[in-house]
């Protein structure tokens, strides 16, 4: 049976946000990284997931750390509502969010992790960030980015990852999942020393 995150909010470390398309038309696509990251941890904990609010949610333990998973049901433009309503619902405030999404400005394979900053022309993020009223918030940025690119780059973020670089995709995702376990094991600065460099 789903328990509903509200049972005890106070446990939670931190409330684990990815961004994405909801349904499965988008699973594949480069905008839904964040999505498959969450997926990864989810599946590597042996947890499943369930609807709630304006999100598919999944509680576990990450480097011993209680952790809300999320991945946001709007579409990825008004990831803002969803990041509220769960908020509001378990009491907390954007410094205990960790979102994770895909970067077209950096490229494929490379991550970075910051405390706080600009949306830098990431709709989904400048959504939250909006919503919430704040730079400080915590994320991971997945590089999707090629060296020829696309003019449309919208076209571009909603197209599929090529079956044929599924293998480096996975080690992508498998690099993200270590910076989460890093940032609830060791902190955010030394994993940005680690992982930005």
């Amino acid at each position: 049976m789903f328990q509903s995150p509200e049972s005890d909010p106070e446990a939670l470390i931190r409330i684990i946000v990815g961004l994405g398309n909801p349904g499965e038309r988008y699973t594949r696509t480069r905008h839904n990284v964040g999505f498959m990251i969450l997926e990864a941890l989810a599946r590597e904990a042996g947890k499943e997931w369930s609807p709630w609010l304006l999100v598919h949610v999944c509680r576990t333990e990450i480097s011993g750390c209680p952790v809300l998973l999320a991945k946001s049901q709007t579409y990825m433009n008004q990831s803002g509502r969803a990041v509220h309503d769960l908020l509001s619902a378990l009491h907390r405030n954007s410094e205990d969010l960790l979102l994770i999404l895909d970067d077209l400005n950096l490229p494929f394979g490379n991550i970075r992790v910051r405390e706080r900053g600009t949306a830098g022309g990431h709709h989904g993020l400048e959504s939250v960030l909006t919503t919430v009223n704040s730079d400080a918030v915590a994320r991971i940025r997945v590089g999707i980015g090629e060296g020829n690119m696309p003019d449309d780059k919208a076209g571009f973020v909603l197209s599929d990852f090529p079956s044929d670089r599924q293998a480096e995709l996975d080690a992508v995702i498998h690099k993200a999942g270590n910076a989460v376990k890093s940032i609830l094991h060791d902190g955010i600065s030394k994993t940005m020393a680690i992982f930005n460099a």
